[in-house]
């Protein structure tokens, strides 16, 4: 592991892009039972977060302002998936571990030593923009910044999980285990699959290795033991695939066994 016992690196949450934050409860709170969280403003786009059975979270950020690097993922992208956060114990050693291996680091931010932040770019970085945050201890959440959804919402279902598409087992393995410590379970010398997980964080990555289609998202999985009326390609107003999957519970609580549930794979 490249940190020392005790300050582990963690899966905070995953982040999707939209054009406007009001739209996300319905689906977020409505379908999946989420629990309003934190939000607020920031440099140039506002945020909001929703947590989940076990602990995984979700991200909406909205444009604010008249220009800035949403807009400009907005406009090439549409709605979808923008971006994973791990906290790290050193956002200094994350880095030089990522330059190590050749990533360029962008958006290095250590003006608030509560929140220092640095990105790897999605071109480098598999497809998609990882942000490494080195926090000194998140103050209280603000639920009253999150859009209020659906009165009577049903319960949260799990967040497995971001599933990711890449073309290079090794270059996949740099960067989710050797850069950001993701340890990939396998059963005795049997390789189980480009599954990372990391201990005391609730979600995972997994990734399907095809060598000509363009690296990113997937899908969002989710589990849960209740029928979910998902949609059959892009959650509206997300641009995102929310996929449910069956997993059981090992041991140590976390997600084992994950297999396309009945009916849910899109």
């Amino acid at each position: 592991m490249p940190e020392t016992p005790g300050e582990r690196i963690r899966f905070d949450h995953i982040a999707l892009g939209a054009t406007r934050l009001a739209d996300a409860p319905s689906f977020l709170v409505g379908v999946l039972g989420g629990v309003p969280d934190s939000g607020g403003p920031s440099a140039g786009f506002r945020w909001a977060t929703w947590r989940y059975a076990g602990g995984g979270s979700l991200e909406v950020i909205e444009p604010h302002g008249a220009d800035g690097f949403l807009h400009r993922f907005l406009a090439r992208r549409g709605p979808g998936v923008h971006h994973v956060t791990f906290l790290v114990p050193s956002l200094a050693a994350a880095c030089a571990r990522a330059e190590a291996e050749g990533y360029e680091i962008v958006g290095r931010d250590e003006s608030d030593s509560g929140w220092m932040t640095a990105f790897l770019h999605p071109k480098q970085a598999l497809g998609i923009v990882v942000q490494l945050a080195q926090s000194a201890g998140r103050e209280g959440g603000r639920p009253w910044e999150v859009p209020p959804g659906p009165p009577h919402a049903p319960p949260a279902v799990r967040v497995v999980g971001l599933r990711l598409r890449a073309r290079d087992r090794d270059r996949t393995r740099v960067q989710w285990a050797t850069i950001l410590g993701g340890e990939e379970p396998r059963d005795g010398a049997k390789d189980v699959g480009l599954v990372f997980r990391w201990p005391g964080s609730p979600m995972r990555i997994a990734v399907d290795l095809d060598p000509v289609s363009e690296a990113g998202p997937v899908a969002i999985e989710i589990a849960a033991d209740r029928p979910l009326a998902l949609p059959s390609a892009e959650a509206p107003g997300l641009g995102a695939v929310f996929r449910q999957v069956a997993a059981g519970i090992d041991r140590a609580g976390t997600l084992a066994g994950e297999v396309p549930a009945e009916g849910g794979a899109r």
